[in-house]
């Protein structure tokens, strides 16, 4: 072992060292964090280890990110940088500046904590301006140990020059002396050997996970504790995912502007501009039923692909069946394009209206009052058969929802099919068995059961032996050029999506639990198709027909057959399903209950693309109004005449109110994002 090391290059050796300093630093401020600032409710060990072992690893990674630039220096310059002392210079530099700026976002981050309860976050930046400089200056100065704060911050810096001084002065004196000389032949012959093992070790200690995908903030959101939570992570990688989306913010002018209209549509009791209120209170009806309800996602799966829309191809037999028999939703819309938006829609009643990530990827967004929370006496669910720390899925749900049980690829024994986990139809078996067990047990549940295998690469298996590819030979050549499919396999993957619905109500009615579940299928949103003609308004030229998706419920006990023509939301169906219960709830979404009879107009929000450019708008039974998002233009559509003309000087009233409900709703989506907030979580 003792020789293996000898062999290890010097320019290794230094790299490991400085690391190991910049490890310590960055350790010694979590154990401060922890003895003087943490605070929990949650006195688990197994949580606070749990806490601590994902923030060391948070830690790591920024640690390893600091080192990189040395590792680019030695790679350029191998042995010469133990050979000019300007090289000393430079690595002094730059560890004086990264300790400087390190320095500053912890002891800010401290005092941060301290008063505001959060990790450090872009609030800070509303007590950075010149108008209350003097207000905040003497608050921290008289609120914190700013004196004894400056000494330490000298006495660490010192240390840490020392530190670093003395390890690179080590290799500098041991590669200038005759003996250094003589055994440098032998050390280059494993440089390149050594190099590569440090960048893969790196590459790992960044990345963090074993899993598929990369060790996410999220991770660190595994309680509903404030306290673990922030124990969890790393301020300054936190600071800098806030960053990201820093041009991601609210307008209360604009919101307070247009909250008239939104209040009036959503039918808030108490319409409050000045503060804002958005809450919905409903007392409940005990002596309603409590059936269970499965809400299934169902991948790619628009309206214009399914037999319930005429597909030339019917696709998906087993949805027109359970349709027909259920409840259809003719206009049923998703907000957003994107599955990561599309399940953050569901859970938080409100639009992704993000143009980057996914706001289940930001920090600031993902701590919502949600109404699935609110489902008391009821089990919570949430199957997916991949990894959960995809857009940082883990948190939208762990952060939100008291009590929910997440079931993911690891959970499962089944053989894995592709990159998305094990497959559709493994994934319907186990939760089946997780669905009865609760049954049996007397209790009710509320589930989410997302199907991933219509995607690329869209891949299949026989099921339960009697699933069936088509081939070119068993197929219209004439149909299929009309009906949107770009490729064979996307179209089988949606046969066998639909194969696996049917196979999901097929266990169920054998278990037994079919009779006392509702279960409400959509789709998160329109597969990429080819030009298609066949649904009643040209939507594929209008750039709605992306949001346009299946929806239908299916519960022979609980509702008859109807088919359903006035516009309806993803938002909707949480507030909708929690009313039809009588659960007792408060709803602060923009989500309503699609089956208020005395609602006499809907409009659906959404947010899409249209010719490369992003707008969001309100679609009707009657009227499409569309903004883009640079303010440039707005539109008014006549669905019922020419969809495809613009006609606000024709209906200027129409055109001016829903003007303002657009933007209210875009205004409200903003605002609410950054302050629907579920106070005992992580903000």
């Amino acid at each position: 072992m003792k020789k293996l090391f000898h062999k290890i290059p010097d320019e290794i050796k230094y790299l490991v060292g400085n690391l190991l300093i910049v490890y310590l630093f960055l350790l010694l401020f979590r154990v401060i964090f922890y003895v003087f600032f943490f605070k929990t409710n949650d006195h688990h060990l197994h949580d606070i280890l749990k806490a601590w072992h994902l923030g060391i690893k948070f830690d790591m990674r920024l640690a390893l990110i600091i080192s990189i630039p040395i590792l680019l220096v030695i790679l350029f310059f191998q042995k010469r940088i133990f050979s000019k002392r300007i090289f000393h210079r430079i690595f002094m530099t730059y560890f004086f500046i990264v300790y400087l700026v390190l320095l500053v976002i912890y002891v800010v981050d401290l005092g941060f904590y301290a008063y505001m309860g959060q990790r450090i976050n872009l609030t800070i930046l509303n007590f950075v301006n010149w108008r209350d400089a003097g207000t905040n200056l003497g608050m921290v100065w008289e609120s914190y140990p700013i004196v004894r704060g400056l000494i330490g911050v000298i006495i660490l810096m010192f240390i840490l020059y020392f530190l670093h001084k003395r390890l690179y002065l080590h290799f500098y004196q041991k590669n200038n002396n005759t003996e250094r000389h003589h055994v440098t032949g032998n050390r280059k012959r494993y440089f390149g050997i050594y190099v590569t093992i440090i960048i893969l070790l790196m590459a790992y200690g960044i990345y963090g996970n074993f899993d598929y995908y990369p060790l996410q903030w999220g991770q660190a959101l595994f309680t509903q504790d404030n306290g673990i939570s922030s124990l969890g992570l790393n301020p300054v990688l936190n600071f800098y995912n806030k960053l990201k989306f820093g041009g991601d913010t609210y307008h209360p002018a604009l919101t307070r502007k247009y909250y008239p209209y939104v209040a009036k549509y959503l039918h808030i009791t108490h319409p409050d501009s000045a503060n804002l209120n958005f809450v919905r209170t409903y007392e409940g009806d005990t002596s309603r039923p409590k059936p269970n309800i499965v809400f299934v996602m169902l991948e790619s799966t628009g309206a214009a692909v399914s037999s319930m829309f005429n597909n030339p191809m019917h696709p998906t037999p087993n949805m027109q069946r359970l349709a027909d028999s259920g409840v259809l939703f003719e206009n049923f819309y998703v907000p957003a394009h994107s599955t990561a938006k599309t399940v953050y829609a569901l859970i938080t009643g409100l639009p992704d209206i993000t143009l980057d990530r996914p706001a289940a990827s930001h920090s600031s967004m993902i701590n919502q009052r949600v109404i699935m929370n609110e489902f008391n006496g009821y089990e919570k669910y949430y199957f997916l058969g991949g990894n959960m720390n995809w857009e940082n899925i883990r948190a939208l749900f762990t952060t939100n929802i008291r009590g929910v049980r997440l079931f993911e690829e690891k959970d499962f024994s089944d053989k894995r099919l592709d990159v998305w986990g094990i497959s559709d139809y493994d994934l319907v078996h186990e939760a089946n068995k997780v669905f009865d067990a609760t049954w049996r047990n007397h209790k009710p549940f509320v589930a989410f059961l997302q199907l991933a295998d219509n995607h690329e690469p869209f891949s299949t298996t026989p099921g339960a032996g009697d699933f069936k590819l088509l081939t070119k030979a068993d197929i219209s050549k004439s149909k299929f050029d009309s009906s949107g499919f770009s490729s064979l396999g996307e179209l089988n993957a949606l046969r066998y999506e639909d194969y696996n619905v049917g196979q999901l109500i097929k266990l169920a009615k054998e278990s037994g639990y079919l009779d006392n579940t509702i279960f409400v299928f959509f789709g998160d949103h329109n597969a990429i198709l080819n030009p298609y003609h066949f649904m009643p308004i040209p939507e594929y030229e209008m750039g709605t027909g992306q949001l346009h998706v299946t929806a239908f419920i299916y519960s022979p006990y609980y509702f008859k057959p109807a088919r359903i023509t006035k516009p309806a939301s993803l938002l909707d169906l949480f507030p909708t399903f929690a009313h039809y219960i009588g659960m007792p709830f408060k709803n602060y979404t923009l989500g309503v209950n699609l089956f208020d009879s005395t609602r006499k107009q809907t409009y659906n929000f959404l947010f899409f693309i249209k010719n490369s450019k992003v707008y969001y708008g309100m679609i009707g039974s009657r009227f499409l109004y569309e903004i883009s998002v640079d303010h440039k233009d707005s539109s008014l559509y006549d669905l019922s005449k020419n969809p495809l003309k613009n006609v606000a000087n024709l209906y200027p009233d129409t055109a001016r109110y829903l003007n303002a409900l657009t933007n209210g709703f875009y205004q409200s989506t903003w605002y609410l994002i950054f302050n629907n907030k579920n106070d005992s979580v992580i903000k």
